[in-house]
């Protein structure tokens, strides 16, 4: 019999970014976001611990402040994986325990869609797990809108910026949209650390098509939630009015 393995929840957090510096420290309801983040994702019972992963001393100082478990990490990765990575180390996670990459930006995250994420572990064959919901054949058109296809056992056959597939009889009305939620097992956490980035990944832009080209399989959960990210300042009041309905 299968037993469930070990979860933790990484939030990766940087201060730097070019469409908003400072964003995990942006206000929401008198709160900074990353705490917002981290208390919604808290709340699903696979996860036995959720930690911030940050490179700012301003972030780390409010986050114990805050009482939010906190690991500082370099300031030197390309990309939040790398820094989820770093921080899983840190924590001395075990090699069977699946590490679950939490968007830093996602105040309103559903507490299920990380029930979802990892329900594929059930079996000890699945090492990397994410997530989609559809999506109508008009938002599928944006380059912004990462979309995937996957087999019939949920496995991702490939992720683009294009709508795939191609709707040859014009006859789609949903596409699967790519939510950028990870789930690993910390060996393949660690594979992919050591792994260049690939030809498709620089092309598209992708990171999780690293993966693929590796030949290390994506099982693909869909969701029924959304997400409401904050990639822009002007996106907070939308947020907060979120927020504010859920509370």
């Amino acid at each position: 019999m299968n037993t469930f393995p070990e979860c933790h929840g990484i939030i990766p957090a940087r201060y730097e970014s070019s469409r908003f510096p400072g964003k995990p420290l942006a206000n929401l309801l008198g709160k900074p976001m990353f705490w917002h983040v981290h208390s919604r994702a808290s709340q699903c019972p696979l996860l036995k611990s959720v930690t911030l992963a940050t490179d700012d001393q301003r972030i780390h100082d409010a986050a114990v402040e805050l009482g939010v478990p906190v690991v500082m990490t370099s300031s030197d990765h390309t990309s939040g994986t790398d820094r989820v990575l770093e921080a899983a180390r840190k924590l001395k996670l075990d090699n069977d325990a699946v590490v679950v990459n939490i968007q830093g930006d996602e105040p309103c995250l559903e507490p299920t869609m990380l029930e979802d994420l990892l329900s594929p572990f059930e079996s000890p064959k699945v090492k990397v797990a994410t997530l989609a919901s559809a999506i109508g054949p008009e938002e599928a058109m944006s380059p912004d809108r990462v979309k995937v296809v996957r087999a019939q056992n949920g496995r991702a056959l490939y992720f683009s910026r294009a709508p795939i597939p191609f709707d040859r009889d014009g006859k789609m009305h949903s596409y699967l949209l790519h939510i950028g939620l990870y789930a690993f097992r910390m060996e393949a956490l660690v594979r992919f650390g050591h792994l260049d980035p690939s030809p498709l990944e620089q092309r598209e832009k992708l990171e999780q098509l690293r993966l693929l080209e590796d030949g290390i399989d994506i099982y693909v959960t869909e969701t029924n939630h959304a997400c409401h990210g904050v990639d822009r300042p002007a996106d907070l009041e939308s947020v907060k009015t979120i927020l504010e309905k859920n509370q």
